[in-house]
C-alpha cells in the first residue's frame, strides 16, 4: 500500500513538472513569434484646411525688346550710349553718317529748278492758246510733264525724311541697353545695331498643368520669388492666358507680368512662380508615411488594418507642407497609417504596434 501512494507521488510530481515545462515552451514560442513581427507605429489619416498653392519655374523675360535698325546704308557716325545704359523713350542713340542725305538733298535742288522751268513753259504754252498761236495738245503735254515732276519731288522729300529719321535713331521705349553689336564706323547690317529691354516691369511665361487651366483667370494675383533674394517675394499678376494646350507636354502658357520693385530682378533670371487657387479640404498625413517606389514615380502608404495586417495602399499626393504631405486620392479619413518601420513590411503581413 505504501509503495502504490509512493508510486503515485512520484507521478503527480513528473506530471506537473511536464505541465509547467509545456506551458513555459508555449509562452515562450508565442513570445518569440510575437518578438519576430514587424514592429510599426502609426497615425490617423485626419481631413485638415489647406491652400491650393501650384509652384512652377520659368525664366525672366522682358516686358518689350525693341531692336534699333537702320535701312539708309549709311555708316554709324555716333553711338550714345553702351550696354547697361538706361535709356528713355525717344532718347537719341545713334547718328549716322549724313553723307547720302546732302546727295539726295542736292538732287531735289536740282528738281525745283527743273520743275520751275517747266512750269514757265507750261504758262507761256497757255497763253499761246489764248492768243491763237499754239495747240490745246502742246498744252497738255506740258501738263503731264509739270505733274510728273511735281510727282517725282513728293517722293524725293519722302525719301528724304526717311533717311533724315534713319540717320538720327531714338529709342521708343524705356529701358536698358542690353546688346551692342557695332562700333562707330561700321557699316551696319544684318544685326540690329542695339537691343533695348523694357525691364520695369517684367514678365515671366510659365507652363501651366492642363488640370488647371479653369482656376487661373485673367488679373489673378501671383507670388513670385527667385532664389537670388531668399525669402523676398515680388508681387505680379496673370496678363495673358495662351488659349491652347501643347499636346506633347499637356501645359498651357500663362505670361505674369512682374512688378520690378527697386529693379532687382533682370531678364534671364529663375523664377519660382506661385499660384493660390484658395483653400480645400483634403486628407493631411506625415511625411514619414509615404513612400516612393524604386524605379518609379509611385508614391505609398501602408495603412493597419482591423486584423492586425497591413495593407498596401498608392496615393496620389498634393502639396508638402514641411514635414506633411496632401493626400489628394488612395486615402479615406480614419485610416491609420505606417509612420515608421516600413523595412520590413509586404502587402498583408501582421505587425506589432509600438507603444508610444
Amino acid at each position: 500500500m505504501k509503495k502504490n501512494f509512493n508510486f503515485l507521488m512520484v507521478f503527480a510530481i513528473a506530471a506537473s513538472m511536464l505541465a509547467s515545462c509545456s506551458k513555459s515552451e508555449g509562452e515562450s514560442s508565442a513570445k518569440a513569434e510575437k518578438e519576430d513581427l514587424p514592429l510599426v507605429e502609426v497615425e490617423t489619416a485626419n481631413n485638415e484646411t489647406v491652400d491650393q498653392l501650384s509652384e512652377y519655374t520659368a525664366t525672366v523675360e522682358a516686358y518689350k525688346t525693341n531692336n534699333i535698325m537702320s535701312n539708309s546704308g549709311c555708316r554709324i557716325k555716333r553711338l550714345l550710349v553702351d550696354v547697361g545704359s538706361h535709356v528713355a523713350a525717344g532718347q537719341t542713340l545713334v547718328i549716322l553718317d549724313d553723307v547720302n542725305i546732302a546727295t539726295q538733298s542736292a538732287a531735289i535742288d536740282q528738281q525745283r529748278i527743273q520743275l520751275a522751268n517747266a512750269k514757265r513753259d507750261l504758262e507761256r504754252a497757255k497763253q499761246l492758246v489764248t492768243i491763237g498761236g499754239g495747240t490745246q495738245q502742246t498744252v497738255d503735254q506740258l501738263q503731264a510733264s509739270y505733274d510728273a515732276q511735281v510727282r517725282a519731288i513728293e517722293s524725293s522729300r519722302r525719301s528724304l525724311s526717311t533717311m533724315s529719321e534713319n540717320t538720327v535713331l531714338t529709342s521708343p521705349i524705356s529701358g536698358v541697353v542690353t546688346q551692342r553689336n557695332f562700333q562707330a564706323g561700321d557699316l551696319p547690317s544684318g544685326q540690329p545695331i542695339l537691343v533695348i529691354e523694357q525691364q520695369n516691369p517684367l514678365k515671366v511665361v510659365v507652363a501651366v498643368n492642363e488640370s488647371e487651366m479653369a482656376n487661373v483667370k485673367q488679373g489673378m494675383p501671383v507670388g513670385v520669388s527667385f532664389d537670388t533674394y531668399p525669402g523676398e517675394s515680388f508681387s505680379g499678376h496673370v496678363s495673358l492666358i495662351h488659349p491652347t494646350v501643347d499636346v506633347n507636354t499637356r501645359t498651357f502658357q500663362v505670361e505674369v507680368t512682374i512688378e520690378n520693385r527697386g529693379d532687382k530682378v533682370h531678364s534671364g533670371m529663375f523664377a519660382r512662380v506661385q499660384f493660390n487657387f484658395g483653400r480645400n479640404t483634403s486628407i493631411v498625413v506625415s511625411d514619414r508615411a509615404v513612400q516612393k517606389q524604386i524605379g518609379s514615380g509611385v508614391r505609398y502608404v501602408y495603412t493597419l488594418e482591423d486584423n492586425g495586417t497591413v495593407k498596401f495602399r498608392e496615393v496620389e499626393t498634393g502639396r508638402h507642407m514641411g514635414n506633411r504631405y496632401e493626400i489628394k486620392g488612395g486615402l479615406t479619413p480614419g485610416m491609420r497609417v505606417v509612420t515608421k518601420g516600413h523595412t520590413r513590411l509586404t502587402n498583408g503581413c501582421k505587425v506589432d504596434i509600438a507603444k508610444k
